[in-house]
Parts: C-alpha cells; sequence; structure tokens
C-alpha cells in the first residue's frame, strides 16, 4: 500500500546537497520579500527624520537645484528637434535627468518622503514620529521649491543659458499652466504614486536602479502627469519671465503638491504599508 501512494521516481524533488556559500548565493540572488523591502525602506524613512534640520535644508535646496537640470535638457532637446507629433517622444527623454541626479545623488525629494519618511510613522503611529514628519516634509519642500525658483531665476536672466535657450525653455514650461486646479490634482496622482514606487523598487533593482528611474519618471513625463518640484522650476520660469501670475504659479503649485501626497502617501504607502502589516503585528 505504501509503494503504491509513494510518486513515481521521475516525480519525486531531487535533494539538493548546498554548501554554505552556495546558500550565500542563492540568497544574495533572490529579491527581498515585501517584509524585507517594507523594513528597508522603513529605516531609510527613520534615518531621514533623524536628521538635523540643516542637513534637510541643504540637501533640499540641493536637490531642488539638481531636479532643475530636467528642464533644462528639455528645452535643450526641443531647440535641435522638428515641429512634428513625435518629438514630444524625444524631448521627454530629458525629464528623467533631474531625478536621476536627485534619487542616486540620495538628496531630498520631497516626493520621496511621501512614502519613505512616512512608513515609520505607520509602523509605530505616535506623536514624536507625527512631529518629526511634518518637520521633514515642510523643511524639505521649502528648500525644495527654493532649489527651483534659484535656477528659474538663472534661466529667467540668461545667466546659466542663451536666450534662444530661454525661449526653448518658457516653449518646454507652457503646457503646466493649461490645466485647471482639479485638473492639476488629479494629474499630480499619478506622478505621487510613481515616484513612492520608485523608492519601494530600488532595494530590489540590483544594478538596475537607473533603468528603474529613467522608465518611471519617463512615464510621467509621457503620461503629462504633474509633479510639484520637477513642475515648479517651469512655473517659477513662467512667472519670473511674465509669462504667468503669481495666482496661476501657485494655482499649478498648491493642487500638485496635494495630488503628489494623496498618490505617494494616501494610496502607495498606506498600499504598501497595509500588505505587511499583519506579518509585523504577528512579530511583534
Amino acid at each position: 500500500m505504501s509503494d503504491k501512494r509513494r510518486p513515481p521516481e521521475s516525480e519525486q524533488q531531487p535533494s539538493i546537497t548546498m554548501s554554505d556559500d552556495d546558500k550565500r548565493s542563492v540568497g544574495e540572488m533572490s529579491s527581498g520579500s515585501a517584509k524585507v523591502v517594507h523594513e528597508v525602506v522603513r529605516l531609510q524613512g527613520d534615518e531621514e527624520l533623524s536628521r538635523p534640520l540643516q542637513s534637510l535644508i541643504l540637501s533640499g535646496f540641493a536637490a531642488g537645484v539638481a531636479i532643475s537640470a530636467s528642464l533644462l535638457v528639455e528645452a535643450s532637446l526641443h531647440m535641435h528637434m522638428p515641429k512634428a507629433e513625435w518629438a514630444d517622444l524625444v524631448v521627454f527623454l530629458g525629464y528623467p535627468v533631474g531625478f536621476i541626479i536627485v534619487i542616486l545623488g540620495k538628496l531630498q525629494l520631497f516626493t520621496e518622503s511621501t512614502v519613505t519618511a512616512v512608513l515609520p510613522l505607520a509602523t509605530h503611529p505616535t506623536f514624536r514620529n507625527l512631529r518629526r514628519l511634518l518637520r521633514l516634509w515642510i523643511a524639505v519642500f521649502v528648500a525644495n521649491m527654493a532649489g527651483t525658483m534659484f535656477v528659474a531665476f538663472l534661466i529667467a536672466r540668461c545667466i546659466v543659458v542663451r536666450p534662444d535657450q530661454l525661449v526653448a525653455a518658457i516653449e518646454v514650461s507652457t503646457p503646466i499652466m493649461a490645466h485647471d486646479w482639479l485638473t492639476t490634482l488629479l494629474l499630480a496622482t499619478p506622478a505621487g504614486f510613481l515616484i513612492a514606487s520608485i523608492a519601494w523598487t530600488l532595494p530590489n533593482a540590483r544594478g538596475s536602479e537607473f533603468w528603474v528611474i529613467l522608465i518611471v519618471t519617463y512615464a510621467i513625463a509621457l503620461g503629462g502627469f504633474s509633479h510639484v518640484v520637477a513642475g515648479s522650476a517651469e512655473a517659477w520660469l513662467l512667472m519670473l519671465t511674465g509669462q504667468a501670475t503669481i495666482a496661476a504659479t501657485c494655482g499649478f503649485i498648491l493642487p500638485a503638491l496635494l495630488g503628489n501626497l494623496i498618490g505617494g502617501t494616501g494610496l502607495f504607502a498606506v498600499v504598501a504599508h497595509g500588505q505587511v502589516r499583519n506579518e509585523i503585528e504577528t512579530e511583534t
């Protein structure tokens, strides 16, 4: 009877003897589970929350300056492209440049912190963590805006660009003012979700970080989604060159900020934490 129940030899799982080095190699090659990724991102967020205020401000300002490279590269590509429908597909390749510099350079970008800095609060919901989160968000957002405004001023005064590059930068920037408040908010929500997904994906990228950032941010440009920091460089430029009023500029930045928060924190961070919450609670 026991022989009949036993699977044929061809169906039996072979026994594999592995050395400790082999087991280590398997562990290194396999992707981290959702729980492992959650812990990696949470620890990153906790480190960000613990940084001195001066470090957050300087890093945030540097991120605002660096992400403005997206506008400069897009404008340069726009200058050399013919008037054709497909031209934007090439121009949009400039959009990821600033994000690549900021994210791989470990600079403080507000929209990344919508998931990284939120996970410590979601895991340990205390007033202390809430204060730390609000401190980081305010410092980084203000510093990001100051950085993009600084570069926009340099562009508007033709200090870092030629007059023809300024014209191209204005042409590239103009479309962000075509939407009303609600449309901007709705377009900013997927952008917040996608940027948050980068922070979640990078721990498993294993040498492909460049391509992850490139593909996701190119998708944001391709979809016409609104990113508050990258878009603020364009909004400030239009305001400083008289192409947009202060009210119109704020009419882009505020709904884009809210939409990025909804997409990054309200959707991605909640879902990312929710999928492993029970496992974390069981262990604790």
